[in-house]
């Protein structure tokens, strides 16, 4: 890294929280030229201590590490809103944990203040100043401007006041919708959060040998390694590549270089699914620039689906939404059915029958429920075929009727039929794959 790079990257560090910076102010005060000081503000962002917000610019925020990814900021906020920061622009990078409606007078509302809230108020300022001082930021809605002694206490306490143009319901809603996929994020497990470091694991490399390959393997128990150059994924190496090749053999002969690979950021069902469309049993983990990682095992893997499924669920999904409808009919006199359900509004298409979509995910779902039941393993949905018969109305009731037509030790066939008095309504044929086995 160049001492001019190194001379702009401490000087955004040395201002204060909150200081506004262009690439013109700041290549004049270091003395370099605009394309470094752009460069350099740009890594400063990447690094976490500067960002860039509509409507108010770049600014210096203290450094993001102190915060979770998982949670929304009052920065965020100003964006999913289209909203105006008044003051307090210092305070945009910190956490939002709650917001408050201030539809009640100021005497009941103190209750309801704690630190990172935020409260949507219209134009009363008192309210405004009020939360202020009981560490919660404001929004005011309704297009309303805040007054000179708001911003200033805003400044002041390093708090945002910020406004829209949206009434008090829109916003919350918009607000609450955010937050709500937040913690949907939040709750999906991702790659990063089970592959093994490559500092905690082996790779091989391209100038070694099946001697050396044999050798991790009687240390480890493993029979497939990742092969790296200079910290670069090139290759996998399996034991069966390794299978009647003399000890000698390099073992960039006879790896295998069409590599199946993840990211951090892929959800665990996805690289459960790469491995079982590819049957192997492990993953390398790379960068975008194919630098490796680490890996993933099918074993951590299985572990992270296991410990998934126990897990209470603090939000719905839209698949939540529509298979919590679906009850168990084993309790009830109706043998020859696994579940049924009432349609309900939510379930309608435009055109008042039930939607297309909203069959195909209960279809699917009892479809996976049932193998669960009946196999105590998980099943990945392969290839869904539906036929649907006639059309349901509002309050018609649904049983579903489930049937194994087929199962190998990787792969089902499922059946489910669809009726409504008696009468067959839908019909699908449901091919799977098992993840719980090689």
């Amino acid at each position: 890294m160049s001492r001019k790079h190194d001379l702009v990257i401490h000087y955004i560090e040395s201002l204060p929280i909150g200081t506004r910076i262009s690439v013109r102010s700041v290549a004049k005060e270091v003395g370099v030229s605009e394309g470094t000081a752009y460069r350099a503000i740009k890594a400063a962002e990447d690094d976490g201590f500067v960002s860039t917000i509509e409507r108010v610019g770049t600014i210096r925020i203290e450094n993001r590490s102190q915060y979770s990814p998982e949670m929304l900021t009052y920065g965020e906020i100003v964006k999913i809103i289209d909203g105006e920061v008044f003051g307090g622009v210092s305070g945009l990078d910190r956490q939002l944990n709650k917001f408050i409606i201030g539809a009640m007078t100021e005497e009941a509302m103190i209750k309801y203040f704690t630190s990172n809230s935020l409260i949507i108020v219209g134009n009363r300022e008192s309210v405004q100043q009020l939360a202020l001082e009981n560490d919660v930021a404001v929004l005011i809605t309704g297009g309303f401007e805040a007054s000179d002694a708001v911003i200033k206490m805003a400044n002041e306490y390093a708090l945002p006041v910020i406004g829209t143009t949206y009434d008090t319901f829109a916003v919350a809603t918009i607000i609450n919708r955010s937050m709500i996929n937040q913690e949907i994020k939040e709750e999906i497990m991702t790659v990063e959060d089970i592959y093994l470091p490559i500092e905690e694991t082996l790779a091989l490399q391209p100038t070694d040998t099946i001697g050396d390959f044999n050798e991790a393997t009687n240390q480890t128990g493993l029979t497939r390694f990742p092969v790296q150059n200079n910290g670069r994924l090139v290759g996998v190496i399996t034991a069966k590549d390794a299978i009647s090749r003399n000890e000698d053999t390099l073992i960039e002969r006879v790896m295998t270089k069409q590599i199946v690979t993840v990211q951090l950021h892929m959800s665990v069902a996805t690289a459960s699914h790469k491995m079982t469309w590819e049957d192997i049993e492990m993953l390398p983990v790379v960068a975008n620039n194919r630098d490796l990682l680490g890996v993933l095992s099918r074993q951590n893997v299985m572990k992270a689906i296991q410990t998934q499924q126990q897990q209470p669920q603090l939000v719905n999904t839209i698949e939540d939404n529509i298979v919590v409808q679906l009850n168990d009919c084993s309790n009830m006199n109706q043998l020859n059915y696994h579940w049924h359900t009432e349609v309900q509004p939510q379930m309608l298409n435009n055109m008042g029958t039930l939607s297309y979509g909203v069959l195909c995910e209960m279809v699917s779902y009892t479809a996976i429920q049932y193998l669960y039941q009946e196999t105590e393993s998980n099943y990945v949905m392969e290839r869904l075929d539906l036929h649907y018969f006639n059309l349901l109305q509002l309050g018609n009731t649904l049983q579903f009727s489930v049937n194994i037509i087929h199962r190998s030790r990787r792969q089902a066939l499922v059946e489910v039929n669809v009726f409504h008095e008696n009468t067959a309504a839908g019909k699908a044929l449901i091919s799977c794959q098992a993840i719980d086995t090689l």
